[in-house]
């Protein structure tokens, strides 16, 4: 079974593209293609599905039309419509470090490097703008954000899980 902790977002499938069961991928994080990962998971009625990809094609830098195997038809793709598409960690773990996506962090817990705290979770990444954010889930339920600058990062322990940052004085403050 996957879990979702093993798991980090990269996009959501679009409509159908033709009758043949192919599907248009809009995707958030191209790790899925520079890992040459053979398959993709998509979350059908809250269950997380692995489906193997038998080929693709890149409409833009931001969209490919994907045929799954085993998907042959306008009515087996209807499922897979609008689902959240997900990537194994692993292949991100493959991938050099300046490749990996921030959407891998989602799970890890940041610490405060001045002082050894913890700040909180990681939750998600607002990735809206040209500044991203992490989101970050404190112990007592409050959310922060914290830019996702590469300059506050000063270490990443993929065993533990865990981002220390180094943040400018007061940053926690606001």
């Amino acid at each position: 079974m996957i879990r979702k902790e093993d798991v980090y977002p990269i996009g959501r499938m679009g409509k159908a593209h033709g009758l043949k069961g192919d599907i248009n991928f809009i995707f958030t994080d191209d790790a899925w293609d520079r890992a040459e990962s053979d398959h993709i998971i998509c979350e059908v009625d809250g269950i997380l599905v692995p489906f193997f990809i038998e080929e693709y094609r890149f409409r833009s830098d931001t969209t490919a039309i994907m045929k799954l195997e085993d998907i042959d038809s306008l009515e087996a793709v209807q499922m897979l419509v609008n689902s959240p598409v997900y990537l194994e960690k692993k292949y991100q773990e493959e991938l050099e470090e300046d490749e990996v996506s921030l959407h891998y962090f989602i799970g890890f817990k940041m610490i405060d490097g001045d002082n050894g705290k913890e700040i909180g979770t990681i939750t998600d990444i607002d990735d809206k703008t040209d500044n991203w954010l992490f989101i970050v889930e404190q112990a007592d339920g409050n959310e922060v954000m914290i830019p996702a600058h590469e300059e506050f990062i000063a270490e990443i322990r993929q065993e533990e899980k865990t981002m220390v940052m180094d943040l400018p004085l007061g940053l926690l403050d606001l």
